[in-house]
């Protein structure tokens, strides 16, 4: 045998048993992420055949009512927020109906919420805001009011959706950009492919997918279990509010600031036909978002960049940043755990302000 042929095949055996150990790696996360779960919630792993015919019924319905909301979107609606005039709108945008909530006049600022949230998340900083700027905070696709498709959870088509949106009510422009946890992917997309239209970012306690600190996944066992296919749909059929409450309470560093009115408000929305679903996309996302931003990487964003973390997770999103953008600054955020804008609103309304003002 030629030495060239051996030194393929030993190229070759040795990617195979690279792929074998990550095949591996994977298999024992998810297994431990499903135990977990089942912990979580005191269920048995014995329901799941039972679950997953609920699952692909829910898709079914899913499938319907998204064809039905594009064609009948929801009424709009005004309401006030400490006597803050705010009204619900939906639009059509990228081929879903986007649900977003608006008040206020000014310069624009765009609110991006997390998982497993909604537009919801920005209510005790809406309000302040209001008095200077336009707010726009929408249901990112998928979750709250907004449609639930099957695909397009990537951050470059959920950044498409804001800027369709924002091209709509002509606030596209020049804006202020704020996204917190999955919201990061979308807002970092949106200021990359769109650098003329971002005045400033801010980036609230998640890093930015392909930019992760090292040993950041390791801390975070649901990255692996939300990206199973059909497993998280399953085991959290019937019990959203069991398992989502976890992440209220586990991740926040005063876990009274997510009132039990308030996870009502969050569950309503998550275990509806779709719910569930269309926020495990956003995680089975993530591969597709790390070659994206890679991509993306090339040219640094050159607006100035706020980067907060709080004190009870860290700062990784200000790591991220630092190998993204020319002009980052950040700071922790004390007294607070993930759940920033619902932990520490007074905290984040000055420093906002005081960002956007510089």
């Amino acid at each position: 045998m030629k030495k060239s042929n051996i030194v393929i095949m030993e190229l070759t055996t040795k990617n195979q048993a690279k792929l074998i150990d990550q095949n591996k790696s994977l298999y024992r996360k998810v297994i431990v992420a499903v135990a977990t779960v089942t912990i979580i919630l005191g269920s048995s792993p014995f329901i799941l055949l039972q679950h997953q015919s609920t699952a692909q019924d829910q898709q079914q319905t899913v499938f319907n009512q998204t064809t039905f909301d594009v064609k009948k979107p929801i009424k709009d609606l005004s309401f006030e927020i400490d006597n803050v005039t705010f009204s619900h709108h939906t639009a059509p945008v990228n081929g879903i109906q986007m649900h977003y909530v608006i008040g206020g006049q000014g310069d624009p600022v765009v609110l991006l919420h997390g998982w497993p949230q909604t537009w919801y998340e920005w209510r005790h900083i809406m309000p302040e805001l209001a008095k200077n700027y336009t707010v726009v905070a929408p249901d990112l696709r998928g979750l709250g009011d907004s449609s639930k498709p099957f695909s397009g959870y990537d951050g470059n088509t959920t950044a498409e959706d804001i800027y369709q949106l924002l091209s709509q009510l002509g606030l596209d422009q020049k804006i202020f950009l704020v996204g917190h946890d999955i919201g990061v992917h979308t807002a970092y997309s949106y200021a990359a492919t769109h650098p003329n239209n971002v005045s400033k970012l801010v980036i609230l306690d998640v890093p930015v997918p392909g930019f992760y600190p090292q040993g950041f996944e390791d801390c975070c066992w649901w990255f692996s279990f939300h990206q199973t296919p059909d497993i998280p749909e399953a085991l959290t059929a019937g019990k959203e509010r069991e398992y989502l409450s976890w992440f209220y309470t586990t991740f926040a560093y005063n876990p009274e600031a997510i009132t039990e009115a308030d996870i009502d408000e969050y569950v309503s929305h998550y275990s509806k036909p779709g719910g569930m679903r269309a926020g495990f996309e956003y995680y089975r996302a993530f591969p597709i978002d790390e070659e994206q931003n890679k991509e993306l990487a090339d040219i640094k964003l050159p607006m100035p960049v706020l980067a907060l973390g709080g004190e009870y997770t860290g700062n990784a999103a200000l790591t991220s940043m630092k190998s993204l953008a020319i002009d980052v600054r950040g700071s922790i955020v004390p007294f607070s755990g993930h759940w920033i804008a619902e932990e520490r609103p007074d905290f984040l309304i000055k420093e906002l302000v005081k960002f956007f003002r510089e």
